[in-house]
């Protein structure tokens, strides 16, 4: 019978499929044959799922054998316990759609990724155990990652190359040995996890920075130790460097740095194409493996930003451009090509251009106004809480208001009954006067503006973590209000509630915190744009109920935010809602553009 002589082919050819590390040629090995992967690193979770086969087939189309992914945690599972799989969230689907691209995956499920992602990856919920001590054999800590691994690693597991999919390799953490905590313990646990879930026949690697303290905690026995570098870097010193911890098997660069990140304040970061192409050829001339990190970078959509903390707390940007070969809005650049004609050397790349770019529309002006009448719903809060309290006294003269152990977590917005006073500011702004009267209502508006992911201070509570001073008094007799903004915005609020509950509208512009709604009428288009909001001081951008991220255009470097156009009605007209921290424009307007600026740098710390 013939389905019988396929079912024999198809376990045959299955039987046939292997990936692993051939240490006597110092090679990886793929189905019995030398194999060298040059790869790229994207992330679904930073790209609208309408957007990745696009942004998967021209990857393929540069001659990229590979592509390289984080599973962000918190991504999957913001409240403990329920997971979610789902739209953007369709981890197997974007690995099936890989696996139809033709490309390779190297998994990096973490369950701590960086990423420049908000708690690098981490859930916030862990920091309900006040002294959990994250990255390590802390109890708590394994608890959770044990029950996150029985849920994400079985999934995974059909899709291991060996299994019939397209995952070659599998890395343990990310970059430990950067880690305070150097604790082996926590690493084998992880390995035993890894092994217990998806069996004894994948490869599982470390990758880490490229010094020997790095190298020293970052790697353990049973995981294949690689590097990662930049442009800046002595190649033949960083390979050694790996040779001394892998004395064979393949050279690899896990994440060679195409360009990198911006801070708030930051200029835009850049990398020199030629720099990139140049420093590629050498490492594929050594036959070593490579991974770009980044490939395409895309958005910070909402509140995913992560943010630094070295000498003081630095929010990263909403883009996530990372002056990477394929822009933010997926359009290639000089630098692919650049990286395209360097790859031909070394592989058949696939006949024909890499795609063009998506169709880029201005939409031009939207006239906003201003929402009176403010209605939060009071549910699971992320971005945004309020924290009131009442005047102890009179302040007949402007009166120090103090975060006098810098507990402001991360900005507050403080009002007198209803009077902008001014902001706090972790690290930066730890005193400002206001004025009032005894009994009067102080509001705080407190943003978290994004968890530290990199470094001994992830565990990055957020919030009023400390006592103000008003002058000489303890400030006391704080209410608490949990702020669903963004379940509000996306059930409709304020577009669509009835004149007799809705909000009342005036086109003056105020200081301090307050919402801007307008309209872009639909002419029959969804295509990419740019929202600018020229003269806006700092805040948040919905559409269609969607959350864009921040704006911060009085500080920089990035003035404009990635919409993407499936977001758009063809038919219906298009909500705008903004979210102004600060001081709205004398003219309450935003501009759709048909191209980015990000690169704008106005009032650097």
């Amino acid at each position: 019978m013939s389905w019988i002589k396929d079912l024999l082919l198809s376990l045959s050819a299955l039987a046939q499929r292997s990936f692993s590390i051939d240490y006597q040629n110092n090679c990886f090995e793929k189905d019995g044959q030398p194999f060298q992967y040059i790869s790229g690193s994207i992330h679904y979770s930073r790209i609208p799922r309408y957007y990745w086969q696009d942004r998967l087939m021209k990857m393929y189309m540069t001659g990229l054998n590979a592509i390289q992914v984080y599973v962000p945690w918190n991504f999957h599972e913001p409240v403990q316990g329920v997971h979610n799989f789902t739209g953007d969230r369709d981890l197997e689907h974007f690995l099936d759609l890989t696996n139809q691209t033709g490309l390779l995956v190297i998994l990096r499920p973490g369950p701590y990724i960086c990423a420049e992602w908000e708690m690098g990856g981490l859930p916030s919920w862990l920091l309900k155990k006040k002294n959990i001590l994250l990255r390590s054999a802390d109890t708590d800590y394994l608890q959770a990652v044990g029950a996150w691994f029985a849920v994400l690693l079985p999934k995974l597991k059909p899709w291991l190359y060996i299994n019939g999919g397209n995952i070659i390799t599998v890395q343990v953490e990310n970059e430990y040995g950067s880690y305070f905590a150097c604790d082996y313990n926590y690493m084998r646990h992880l390995r035993t996890l890894f092994r217990f879930f998806l069996g004894e026949d994948v490869v599982l690697f470390t990758t880490d920075g490229n010094t020997d303290k790095e190298m020293t905690c970052g790697t353990l026995q049973g995981l294949y130790a690689t590097v990662d570098f930049g442009t800046d870097t002595n190649i033949t010193e960083a390979f050694k460097r790996q040779r001394h911890f892998e004395p064979m098997g393949p050279l690899v660069n896990s994440e060679f740095y195409t360009g990198w990140l911006d801070h708030w304040g930051d200029k835009h970061a850049a990398v020199d194409a030629k720099a990139v192409s140049k420093v590629l050829g050498e490492m594929l001339t050594l036959g070593a493996n490579v991974n770009m990190y980044m490939f395409e970078g895309g958005t910070n959509f909402g509140y995913w930003n992560g943010a630094d903390h070295d000498k003081r707390f630095r929010s990263v940007v909403t883009s996530y451009d990372y002056d990477a070969p394929l822009s933010e809005a997926g359009d290639p650049t000089e630098k692919l090509l650049a990286i395209r004609d360097i790859i031909a050397q070394f592989r058949d790349i696939p006949a024909g251009p890499v795609p063009p770019a998506t169709p880029k529309f201005a939409y031009g002006f939207v006239t906003l106004k201003k929402v009176l009448c403010v209605f939060f719903y009071i549910g699971p809060p992320y971005g945004y809480m309020l924290y009131r309290t009442t005047l102890p006294r009179n302040l007949s003269e402007p009166t120090p208001l103090i975060s006098p152990l810098n507990g402001v977590h991360d900005r507050a917005y403080v009002s007198v009954n209803g009077v902008y006073q001014g902001f706090l500011e972790r690290d930066t702004t730890l005193v400002i006067n206001v004025t009032g009267n005894h009994g009067d209502t102080m509001d705080l508006l407190l943003e978290n503006m994004g968890r530290v992911n990199f470094g001994s201070k992830i565990n990055d509570y957020k919030g009023l973590l400390s006592s103000l001073n008003l002058g000489k008094d303890a400030l006391t007799d704080w209410k608490i209000y949990s702020l669903n903004i963004d379940g509000a915005i996306a059930e409709g609020w304020p577009h669509l509630q009835s004149s007799k509950s809705g909000p009342t509208y005036r086109r003056e512009p105020s200081v301090g915190p307050a919402f801007y709604t307008g309209t872009l009428q639909p002419n029959g288009l969804n295509w990419d744009t740019f929202l600018k909001l020229h003269e806006w001081t700092k805040g948040q951008v919905w559409i269609n109920g969607v959350n864009l991220g921040r704006y911060w255009p009085a500080r920089g470097p990035q003035q404009t935010l990635f919409v993407p156009g499936p977001l758009l009605s063809t038919t219906l007209p298009n909500t705008i809602t903004v979210l102004e921290l600060e001081q709205a424009p004398p003219q309450l307007r935003v501009l759709f553009m048909d191209r980015p600026h990000l690169n704008i740098t106005a009032n650097k710390l």
